[in-house]
């Protein structure tokens, strides 16, 4: 179609053209605000399984403690000598230390911690990710880029909210493949959209359900990335080299701030990978030469940028993987899988910052405090966010689901 064709096309139709025009103008101009206004949310995901009691909730002198030492923190617990960085930004983060759940299988686990839904062959649950952008999407009307990004990894899926709300998933430096026009002219895209457009409405047409449509929508965003001004928030190698060295050059590092880039284009939910932790030897030399210098540098640079830009406030960061480690320490000197008893990280969005939340034995074997699972975890992040818990999904097999499986508030956390 022919920049011609279409404006003769597009005579008739001024009327109603120039207002939507000036409605767009109106919400480019009040961008800024609007997404100052917005809640999103930062999961980092520690891939593998992270041994929490030699991180966050250390057991020295306990047979199963390990070599680390406890430090200070800027809030009223202490850490892994090996994160001293994040220990000065502890006041805005917390440590959930009584984290008792069931799933110590890998994709168990995974899907677990992301849905707050034990898997189900029957039903596909919808992940926090597409749940987050689901619900907020629509106080974003000048957004154009997609609400639900995982960057360096592929974060559980959407299930029956539809692939609408699936991850847009990117690499650490930003890039997205398959976005780019490979030179063709605007004519020659334009015919080839109308080819597909036709073969889209088909399949719509041949009554092929909910996924044929969803297909149709993706195609559209797509074709809308291609040429949005907001994709220049993927551009994070065009950040100063200082603020890059901040945050660390390694894959991680570059990954939280592209998050942050994220974070202010109004994009509700980034998650960002970084794997791993699968320490069955080995793990002591591997935290603290590898996992937790890239980690400190990354999280600590990632919540005091967040601060200074005055964007914490209104971002919640939370910190997981899909269990922890074994308090035992094994034949290789590593740990195994364990989820009886371990810890999570949350802050900023509102969230009370700079205390431990319950407590794990002498030698980490168990909880003995209160106990709070995935389900609860989950309904704290979305009350951060303003998410009703009233909030109910319908599958597709017809059953009602309710958000966070109806888990509770974290009750220290929500102020």
């Amino acid at each position: 179609m022919s920049r011609r064709h279409f404006m003769k096309h597009m005579a008739g139709a001024s009327a109603m053209v120039a207002p939507a025009m000036m409605m767009g103008n109106a919400i480019r101009a009040n961008a800024a605000d609007l997404t100052s206004r917005g809640k999103s949310c930062i999961m980092l995901w520690m891939g593998g399984g992270p041994s929490t009691m030699d991180i966050w909730d250390l057991k020295p002198g306990a047979n199963t403690g390990g070599p680390f030492r406890p430090i200070s923190t800027s809030g009223d617990l202490q850490i892994c000598e090996h994160m001293p960085k994040t220990a000065k930004i502890m006041k805005n983060l917390s440590v959930v230390r009584s984290m008792s759940t069931r799933e110590a299988d890998h994709g168990r686990g995974r899907y677990y911690m992301h849905t707050g839904y034990v898997p189900n062959p029957n039903i596909e649950h919808p992940g926090y990710g597409s749940v987050v952008a689901h619900e907020l999407f629509d106080q974003r009307p000048y957004l154009e880029i997609p609400p639900f990004v995982s960057v360096g990894g592929g974060s559980v899926g959407p299930g029956f909210l539809g692939m609408s709300w699936a991850p847009f998933t990117v690499s650490s430096n930003g890039q997205v493949r398959n976005l780019k026009m490979a030179g063709m002219s605007e004519g020659t895209l334009g015919k080839r959209l109308e080819m597909l457009k036709l073969v889209e409405n088909g399949f719509i047409n041949q009554r092929r359900g909910p996924a044929a449509e969803d297909h149709a929508k993706i195609l559209n965003k797509t074709v809308n990335l291609m040429t949005s001004e907001q994709m220049k928030a993927f551009r994070v190698t065009e950040e100063p080299e200082a603020m890059k060295e901040m945050y660390g050059t390694n894959g991680f590092g570059q990954g939280c701030l592209l998050a942050r880039r994220l974070v202010e284009a109004g994009v509700p939910f980034i998650e960002v990978d970084l794997g791993g932790w699968d320490n069955h030897a080995n793990i002591f030399n591997t935290l603290a030469d590898n996992k937790l210098p890239v980690m400190d540098q990354a999280m600590s640079a990632l919540v005091t940028d967040l601060e200074q830009r005055g964007l914490l406030q209104d971002t919640t960061i939370v910190w997981m993987g899909e269990f922890s480690r074994t308090p035992r320490i094994n034949g290789n000197t590593g740990r195994d899988h364990w989820a009886r008893s371990w810890s999570t990280v949350v802050g900023g969005g509102g969230i009370n910052g700079g205390i431990a939340v319950g407590e794990t034995s002498a030698d980490g074997t168990r909880v003995e405090t209160e106990p709070y699972s995935a389900e609860d975890m989950m309904a704290t992040v979305c009350r951060a966010m303003g998410i009703s818990l009233e909030t109910t999904f319908t599958s597709k097999n017809g059953r009602p689901m309710k958000i966070a499986n109806g888990g509770k508030v974290i009750k220290e956390l929500i102020a």
